[in-house]
């Protein structure tokens, strides 16, 4: 099968490598030229435009790094939606807006385009060992038409329902929930390096307590313990998440003042200049931030 992938990046790169692994003719467009040539090293077809993908392939996956991204891929004047054929199929996995996801769904709809939300979990390694797990918004009878190539990508595909924004919803709620695991772990084991305990060991002893996680195995264990923060999944991008998160809880009238403060945390991280890094260095940050949280009832100095 012919499938085109536009956006070949930390998590787009490693799903096409997999897909031209796994015997997929591959056509893939990203505006860094070495992300294209690593495609062809590898067997797959770089596109100078996206007109191309649009041309070759039968079925397009995307994976955009920001919402303005995704925006002007899908809905821009040149844009997926506007150009491809019926018949061909368009699965987003990128995390943006749902309300983003919506209007995608919606236009796609007015032009009898196949459309799925599908954002992923397990980051670059879950990429990389195929085992993300999809979290898919949209038609159920078109994902299970697209559900072998899936498949191919990751371990664990589940459709969420029929609102297209309905995966997205998911992906923000499991990313809220690994921003209080990350930010748990570092205020946890920064408490315990000033107490002067020996982190391999507590990590032996919580492993086995009600303590354990798999955010601290993560980020204790592939991260804090190398002192090596080059990024598997980017503070920045956790950022991002959180923020449409607290997007989401207001578009439904809903004050999380423990969220916000973890969002203050992370914001003033990311501004400190560690938002490149990988989200478990926030354990650098924790005792060094000066600021003052914006959530009602919730300061520190």
């Amino acid at each position: 099968m012919k499938i085109g992938f536009i956006g070949l990046g930390n998590m787009g790169k490693p799903m096409s490598l997999n897909l031209l692994e796994s015997g997929y003719d591959v056509i893939g467009y990203d505006i860094n030229e070495s992300a294209l040539r690593t495609l062809e090293k590898n067997g797959g077809k770089a596109a100078l435009t996206v007109d191309d993908v649009v041309d070759y392939a039968e079925l397009i996956f995307t994976s955009l790094p920001s919402s303005e991204t995704c925006e002007n891929v899908y809905l821009g004047e040149n844009g997926l939606i506007r150009k491809v054929p019926t018949g061909l199929v368009l699965v987003d996995t990128s995390t943006v807006s749902p309300e983003l996801e919506r209007r995608i769904g919606e236009e796609a709809e007015k032009r009898d385009v196949s459309f799925l939300a599908a954002p992923v979990s397990g980051g670059v390694i879950g990429a990389e060992n195929r085992t993300l797990t999809f979290m898919v918004g949209g038609p159920k009878a078109l994902l299970e038409e697209v559900h072998s190539h899936l498949a191919i990508l990751g371990s664990n595909i589940f459709h969420i329902s029929e609102q297209y924004d309905s995966g997205t919803n998911a992906k923000l709620i499991n990313n809220l929930l690994i921003g209080f695991y990350t930010a748990g772990v570092a205020e946890a084991l920064k408490l315990a390096e000033k107490s002067g305990l020996n982190l391999d060991f507590l990590f032996n002893v919580l492993n086995v307590s009600y303590g354990q996680s798999r955010i601290y195995e993560r980020n204790y264990k592939s991260f804090m313990v190398d002192d090596n923060y080059e990024p598997g999944f980017a503070l920045k991008l956790l950022n991002k998440d959180l923020r449409f998160a607290m997007d989401l809880a207001k578009e439904h009238g809903l004050e999380l003042p423990i969220s916000q403060a973890l969002v203050d945390l992370y914001e003033d991280a990311e501004k400190s200049g560690l938002g490149e890094k990988d989200m478990s260095v926030l354990f650098k940050r924790v005792g060094n931030q000066t600021i003052t949280f914006k959530a009602e009832g919730v300061s520190e100095a």
